[in-house]
C-alpha cells in the first residue's frame, strides 16, 4: 500500500463520508479545547492560593525579641523562630558565594525557575529510584519557605513556580538574596545567618570564616539531618562537599579549599542553659507580664526589651546560692534521714528488699532521694531602693527542675523579719528606741478560744528592755507585749499595707511575730523604704520596650510613694543597723566581713521551717528566704535565718557592692532627728551625775526635754560607766 493511499484512507475515516471534499473535520478538537479550559481553570484555581501583591511587597519575617540587662548584656530571647535580621552588606561575601555555589549557581541568570534543571532532576531520580537531585532554585526555596507548605505534590510545585516568578518580578536579585539569607532555616532550630552564626560559633555573622560559612550552608538542605552538634561526621562530609562546589564554581582557590577542608568544625561549646538565658526566673516573670501587653508579637516582633536587672549582681547572687544552698541541703538531709521520712521515699519493692533502717545506712542513695523529694529551695531578690529596679532574682535552686518562682509567687511566714513593721508603727507613733517593755511571759486568749503563749527563741526572760535592744536580740516577748499593750494589730496591718504588703494579714497579736504569709519580693521592698528616707518605690523589671525599628512601645518609670516620715525611716534604719552589726545579724560582720553601714533582720519560723535574712544599704537591699516548698518540712535543727539565709544574703550584697564599685555611704540623718545623751536608767537627758550615759536618736517631736532627776550632784568622770549607743 502506498503512502498516498494510506493518507486517503485516513481522510475518509475522519470524514465518515459526510464532509465535503477538501474540508476534513477533526472530531477531537472540542475535547482538546475542553482539556485546555480545564487546565486553565486549574491554574486559575491554584492562583487563588498564591500570596497577594501586598504580601509579596511587604516582607515581614518573624524575628526574635531580645531582652537586655541594664549593663547591656543579652540575657534572653523570646521567639517562635530564632531569627535576627541582617542587611546583605553586613553578611560576609564568602557566605553569599557558598550559598550560591551550592544551592543555585545560576541565580543571576534565571527568572525564578529553571524548567530544564527540574526535568533533568526528575529524570535522574527516576533512573536511580531516589530523591537525591535538588531541582528548586534559590527563589523557589524562598517561595516555599515564605508562603507555601512543605508537601510534595504537583499542585504545590506549580504554586511554587508561580510564586517564584512573582517574587522575581517584585524584588531585585540582591533583595531576594537578603531575604533568603535571613529567612531560611539553618542547623539546630536557628533561622537566618545571624542567629545561626551566634548559636553555632558564638560570633556575629560578619566575623564568619570560609569553613564556618560552608558548614552553615551545608545545613540548609536538611537542617535536622545536618545538625553539627548531633552528627559532626555527617556534617563534616557535607561541609567539604560545599567547599568542593565552591572550588568547581571558582569561588575559592585550590589553596583556600585545601586549608578549609583540613580545618575542624570549630563549634562553640554547647551550653545546656542556652535557652534559659541569664536569670531565668526573672525573664520568665517578665515574659508572663509582657505577653499580657503584646500577645504573640512578643515572640515574633523582633522587639528589644531593656530591663532593670544587672547581670553582674545576678552573677553574685547565683554564686552565693550555688555556694551555700548545698550546705543547707546537707543539713536538711541529715535531719530528714529518719524512719518517718525515708519510709515515704522508698518503693514497695525496695521495702521488700531491705528494712528502712538498712536503707538509712546507705547514705549516698538516701541523700539523693531526699535532695530530689525534699529539695531545699531559695528565693532571692536584690533591689535598688532609690528607684525600685530589680537588680537580681532567683526563684528556686534550679529553673530547669522547677519553674515555680518563689520570689514572686510563694507566700511564706516571715517570722521575726516582720518585726520591723511592728517597731516602725511604734516609732512613728511617738515611742522612742529607748522606750522599755518587760521581757516577761504573756498569755493571749485567741478569738477561737485557744491560748497563745509565745516564748523567746532562747527561752530567756528578764526585766525591762528597750525597743532597740529588743529588736537587736529579736525578743518575741517584748514584741508581743508591744502589740498587746501599745500598738494594736489593726495598726500593724495598716503599716504593713503602707509598706507594700498585699497578702492576707490577720489583725491578731500573733501577727507581731510574723504568723501571716508574705511574698519575698514585697517583704524585701518594704525594707527598701527604711533605706530610702521613707519612700517606697514599687519594684519593677522593665524600663522600656522598643520595636524592631527602635520606636518606643512602652516605657516604665519608678512609681514612688512616701509611706513613712523621714525621721521614722532613719531611726528604723539605725535600729536595724544595730541588729546587723551587733545583733542577730552580727555574722555579716564577724564571718563575712561586710562592714559597710547596713541594716538587717533575721527571721525564723516555728520548727525551723522558714529562714530569712534581709539586709540593706542606702544603695541596695537584698532579701533571701530559704525553706522547703512543703511548709510541714523543717530545714533542720538550729537552721535559723542567721544560719541558712544570712550567708547567701550577705555574700550577694557584699559581692554586688564590690563588683559595682559603689561608694561607701551611710544613712543620711534628716533635720527632724537629733542625737542626744541620755541617762541609761531614767531615759531622760543625762547630767553630770548620771553613772551610765548612752546616746540615742530621737524624733524632735518626741525628744526628752527634762534632765535626769534620779542622779544629782557630781561624780568622778574617770569612774563613770559612760558609753555610746550600739
Amino acid at each position: 500500500m502506498t503512502i498516498k493511499r494510506i493518507v486517503k484512507n485516513i481522510n475518509v475515516s475522519n470524514n465518515h463520508g459526510t464532509a465535503a471534499p477538501g474540508k476534513p473535520k477533526l472530531r477531537y478538537w472540542p475535547y482538546l479545547l475542553i482539556l485546555a479550559g480545564l487546565i486553565l481553570c486549574w491554574l486559575i484555581y491554584l492562583g487563588f492560593g498564591l500570596p497577594s501583591l501586598d504580601q509579596l511587597e511587604n516582607y515581614n519575617p518573624e524575628l526574635a525579641t531580645k531582652v537586655y540587662s541594664s549593663d547591656g548584656a543579652l540575657i534572653k530571647e523570646f521567639f517562635t523562630e530564632r531569627r535576627f535580621y541582617t542587611p546583605l552588606p553586613q553578611i560576609p561575601d564568602v557566605m553569599v558565594r557558598s550559598v550560591l555555589a551550592t544551592e543555585d549557581h545560576r541565580f543571576f541568570d534565571h527568572w525564578g525557575i529553571r524548567p530544564l534543571r527540574f526535568m533533568r532532576a526528575i529524570l535522574f531520580d527516576v533512573l536511580t529510584l531516589s530523591r537525591q537531585q535538588g531541582a528548586s532554585t534559590l527563589t523557589q526555596q524562598l517561595a516555599r519557605r515564605l508562603y507555601l507548605s512543605p508537601e510534595k505534590t504537583p499542585s504545590r510545585k506549580i504554586r511554587e513556580w508561580m510564586t517564584a516568578i512573582q517574587i522575581e518580578r517584585t524584588y531585585t536579585k540582591p533583595e531576594i538574596l537578603e531575604m533568603y539569607l535571613n529567612h531560611m532555616s539553618f542547623a539546630h532550630g536557628t533561622y537566618g545567618v545571624e542567629a545561626a552564626a551566634q548559636f553555632l560559633f558564638g560570633k556575629k555573622s560578619s566575623e564568619l570564616t570560609l569553613p564556618e560559612c560552608a558548614l552553615m550552608t551545608a545545613s540548609l538542605q536538611r537542617p535536622a539531618y545536618f545538625n553539627p552538634f548531633r552528627y559532626p561526621d555527617r556534617v563534616l562530609k557535607r561541609r567539604n562537599l560545599v567547599l568542593r562546589r565552591m572550588l568547581i564554581e571558582k569561588e575559592i582557590t585550590q589553596a583556600q579549599y585545601e586549608e578549609a577542608v583540613a580545618s575542624a568544625l570549630g563549634l562553640r561549646s554547647k551550653d545546656n542553659s542556652e535557652l534559659q538565658g541569664v536569670a531565668p526566673y526573672f525573664t520568665e516573670w517578665l515574659r508572663q507580664n509582657l505577653q499580657k501587653d503584646f500577645g504573640w508579637d512578643l515572640y515574633k516582633g523582633g522587639m528589644n526589651i531593656y530591663t532593670t536587672l544587672d547581670s553582674r549582681v545576678q552573677a553574685c547572687a547565683e554564686r552565693a546560692v550555688a555556694t551555700y544552698l548545698p550546705k543547707a541541703q546537707e543539713i536538711s538531709n541529715r535531719y530528714l534521714r529518719s524512719r518517718e521520712y525515708v519510709e515515704k521515699l522508698l518503693t514497695p519493692e525496695q521495702l521488700a528488699e531491705n528494712t528502712v533502717e538498712r536503707w538509712i545506712t546507705k547514705k549516698a542513695f538516701i541523700d539523693s532521694l531526699l535532695a530530689e523529694k525534699y529539695a531545699v529551695q531559695v528565693a532571692l531578690v536584690a533591689l535598688d531602693p532609690r528607684n525600685g529596679h530589680i537588680l537580681a532574682m532567683a526563684g528556686g535552686r534550679d529553673f530547669e527542675e522547677s519553674k515555680y518562682n518563689r520570689a514572686v509567687q510563694a507566700v511564706r511566714q516571715p517570722g521575726s523579719v516582720f518585726k520591723p513593721i511592728v517597731y516602725t508603727a511604734a516609732i512613728d507613733n511617738g515611742y522612742s528606741p529607748c522606750y522599755e517593755k518587760l521581757n516577761q511571759p504573756i498569755v493571749v486568749q485567741q478569738v477561737d478560744g485557744t491560748r497563745w503563749a509565745p516564748q523567746n527563741f532562747d527561752e530567756s526572760i528578764g526585766g525591762k528592755v528597750t525597743l532597740r535592744e529588743a529588736l537587736r536580740r529579736s525578743l518575741n516577748l517584748v514584741t508581743a507585749r508591744l502589740v498587746q499593750e501599745d500598738i494594736p494589730p489593726q495598726q500593724v496591718v495598716q503599716y504593713a499595707r503602707h509598706l507594700g504588703i498585699t497578702t492576707h494579714l490577720d489583725a491578731v497579736d500573733a501577727l507581731a511575730l510574723g504568723s501571716c504569709g508574705v511574698i519575698p519580693l514585697e517583704m524585701t521592698a518594704a525594707f527598701g523604704a527604711f533605706a530610702n528616707h521613707g519612700v517606697l518605690v514599687q519594684p519593677f523589671g522593665v524600663t522600656r520596650v522598643e520595636d524592631k525599628y527602635g520606636n518606643l512601645m512602652q516605657q516604665n518609670i519608678p512609681q514612688s510613694k512616701g509611706v513613712l516620715r523621714e525621721e521614722t525611716a532613719f531611726i528604723m534604719a539605725d535600729m536595724l543597723k544595730t541588729v546587723a552589726m551587733h545583733g542577730t545579724g552580727y555574722a555579716a560582720v564577724s564571718q563575712f566581713g561586710f562592714t559597710r553601714p547596713a541594716g538587717g533582720k533575721t527571721g525564723t519560723t516555728n520548727d525551723y521551717t522558714d529562714a530569712w535574712y534581709i539586709t540593706f544599704t542606702p544603695q541596695m537591699v537584698v532579701g533571701v528566704w530559704v525553706g522547703h516548698d512543703d511548709p510541714a518540712i523543717a530545714l533542720g535543727e538550729r537552721q535559723t535565718g542567721a544560719q541558712a539565709a544570712l550567708p547567701i544574703t550577705v555574700t550577694t550584697i557584699k559581692c554586688a557592692h564590690d563588683t559595682l564599685d559603689l561608694p561607701l555611704e551611710d544613712f543620711e540623718q534628716p533635720p527632724g532627728v537629733v542625737r542626744l545623751a541620755i541617762c541609761n536608767e531614767s531615759k531622760l537627758l543625762a547630767n553630770a551625775a548620771c553613772p551610765e550615759v548612752v546616746e540615742e536618736f530621737f524624733d524632735v517631736r518626741y525628744q526628752p526635754k527634762e534632765q535626769c532627776t534620779l542622779h544629782t550632784g557630781t561624780r568622778n568622770r574617770g569612774k563613770d560607766k559612760r558609753r555610746t549607743r550600739y
